[in-house]
């Protein structure tokens, strides 16, 4: 049954979501058309969501829902409700970069810095579906992403550099 609460946020057109996002629950009244790309930027604070093109065509918001890599701007916040939200700003493990993020930093895999946070949230979820992806592989699992200043040459070579990495890494046990 809705509450009073409910019953006034649904006579405004706003609905009450909730969502884990890098690690810190959120509640919040939305508008059920905004956005969940707007929504981080603009509602959570979260900058290192970028909106490039509002059409899914450029990547600069990717980020992971459910562990699943999702371009923000085709969800809408409502969509997210009661999920599990990450952003690059939430892949840091006790403040050290990601592996990726470090890759990124040393094959300078980045120029503008633009597109740099959706292409490592790609990159990321690239390898944990296919950790061995050759070159190629790599190239065709980034093409949602686009970069206008690398060519895509270093971006390449960052996540290899993550995949040498790993094999050199003994696995936990």
């Amino acid at each position: 049954m809705l509450g009073s609460g409910d019953t006034r946020e649904r006579s405004r057109g706003l609905r009450r979501i909730q969502m884990t996002v890098d690690g810190k629950a959120h509640v919040a009244e939305v508008e059920p058309r905004l956005l969940l790309l707007h929504h981080l930027r603009e509602n959570l604070g979260i900058g290192g969501v970028h909106t490039g093109c509002n059409t899914t065509s450029c990547g600069a918001c990717t980020i992971h829902i459910d562990g699943e890599s999702v371009k923000s701007c085709t969800v809408l916040a409502v969509q997210a409700d009661g999920a599990n939200v990450t952003t690059v700003q939430g892949i840091r493990d006790n403040g050290l970069w990601h592996p990726m993020q470090q890759a990124f930093h040393e094959a300078h895999g980045l120029q503008c810095g633009y597109c740099t946070p959706g292409m490592i949230m790609a990159s990321i979820s690239l390898l944990e579906e296919k950790p061995d992806a050759n070159e190629a592989e790599i190239r065709e699992g980034l093409e949602g992403n686009l970069c206008r200043c690398t060519g895509y040459e270093n971006i390449v070579k960052a996540v290899q550099l993550v995949q040498k990495h790993s094999a050199a890494t003994p696995a936990a046990s």
